[in-house]
């Protein structure tokens, strides 16, 4: 049976979702990393149903058609309340960019929005998460840019052929303010993020690295508390289908992250 969680016991309090740190200056810097923006346009509601979670920490969310780096997101895992009492699904927030327990400050979590499931489970920013803090980031897709000759790039959004809303294999950490009191509402913060793969060769030529999403009937097996070991969260990642999504040209105003909007999945005109 999983403990209570330290710190934020999966949501003390109903969170807003915000934009905390938009990029101002213009574009953001898509090229750097893999699946660094999404979308999320589903209720509150439409992801209790589809996820099967019991309890929701979250106020309503707001459609977000450009998800970036140091968003607060909408984030799916299991916890008990008690030493003694079963675990359940809970949607909580997170910021998008994972904090280790262990950091000193949180700055470098916008650098840590994905992570490679090769190393995972071996990387000391991850390995803990990987063992005991597993849960889901939710999207309808995702975006990526394809390069071109020249040195051009053709964004590309990526969703489900049926747009079911995917499950992103996310990990997620609790890191304590050390500025602040035990006790004080903002002493945690919970941040996640995504795991990512290498791509098939459908969607290779976008991109050589696609988010590693679990399918409905994984969905117990990659939240289950009682998988610890890494021997066996290496059998499971390594046992995750391959995903078969559907990719759409789309307008490059989803390059500016100011541009919010249903128009950026829309096909390019």
């Amino acid at each position: 049976m999983l403990p209570p969680s330290k710190g934020p016991p999966g949501g003390t309090g109903r969170q807003a979702f915000t934009r905390p740190c938009p990029d101002t200056t213009g574009i953001l810097r898509h090229d750097e990393v893999m699946c660094g923006r999404y979308v999320v346009s589903k209720s509150t509601a439409d992801l209790m149903a589809a996820f099967d979670v019991h309890e929701s920490y979250v106020d309503e969310l707001q459609p977000s058609y450009n998800v970036a780096p140091t968003d607060t997101v909408p984030l799916i895992l299991v916890r008990s309340s008690g030493e003694d009492e079963p675990v359940s699904r809970r949607l909580v927030a997170a910021r998008w960019g994972l904090v280790p327990s262990w950091a000193k400050d949180p700055k470098g979590g916008a650098r840590l929005i994905n992570a490679r499931m090769e190393t995972v489970t071996e990387k000391p920013s991850f390995r803990k998460a990987a063992s005991a803090r597993r849960g889901f980031l939710v999207g309808d897709g995702y975006y990526e840019w394809e390069k071109i000759p020249g040195g051009g790039k053709i964004p590309t959004y990526l969703h489900d052929a049926d747009d079911q809303v995917l499950a992103f294999a996310a990990l997620f950490e609790n890191w304590p303010d050390p500025n602040l009191p035990d006790g004080h509402p903002h002493k945690w913060l919970r941040t996640a993020t995504i795991i990512t793969t290498a791509a098939t060769d459908a969607l290779g030529h976008i991109h050589d690295r696609t988010p590693l999403i679990v399918p409905p009937d994984m969905f117990s097996d990659w939240l289950d508390p009682e998988t610890t070991s890494e021997a066996d969260v290496r059998a499971l990642l390594d046992s995750m289908p391959e995903p078969h999504l559907v990719p759409r040209v789309v307008s490059d105003r989803v390059n500016y992250v100011r541009n919010n909007g249903p128009e950026l999945i829309q096909p390019a005109a």
